[in-house]
């Protein structure tokens, strides 16, 4: 339920979510920014095509800004704390209440970029008539399958994650 409310405000946060995977899987690298930087136009776009009022729309892209730049921080700090935890992951004497000091501020940190994130969301919706609502959630949703995986592009690299 709560991806329901989440998903359609913003294509953005499945960035996130890739992010994370990535680095397990190596290196952080500026890939996500690269990607972050191809779906904002997009998104913006959408809410330029579905908002009729010029007004309305530029507060709109100017909130899904806002949302591309928690994302941004957010990954970033998440980086940090994986950072973190290989470091302690290194050391033999490291105790298991080192590992959950991290993990907790770790989960704190999401939670509060979360809440952030959907907070943004519903002023979007708030600012928005039920047809613009449903109609960018539906654009919306019909641009996020292409960075899911197994769809798109992308889709033919992601087989291993």
């Amino acid at each position: 339920m709560i991806v329901k409310l989440i998903l359609p405000a913003m294509v953005i946060t499945t960035l996130l979510i890739g992010g994370c995977s990535k680095y397990h899987q190596g290196p952080p690298s500026a890939t996500g920014d690269t990607t972050m930087s191809a779906v904002v136009p997009e998104v913006k776009e959408l809410v330029a095509q579905n908002v009729k009022d010029p007004q309305k729309a530029a507060q709109v892209e100017g909130m899904v800004q806002q949302i591309a730049s928690e994302v941004r921080r957010s990954a970033q700090q998440t980086r940090g704390f994986h950072e973190q935890l290989n470091v302690l992951n290194s050391n033999y004497e490291a105790k298991p209440e080192q590992f959950m000091k991290i993990l907790d501020e770790l989960n704190n940190s999401r939670m509060a970029s979360a809440s952030k994130i959907l907070e943004t969301r519903f002023k979007i919706k708030d600012m928005l008539t039920p047809e613009e609502w449903r109609n960018l959630t539906d654009a919306m949703q019909k641009a996020r399958s292409k960075y899911e995986r197994g769809s798109g592009p992308r889709a033919e690299g992601m087989q291993n994650y």
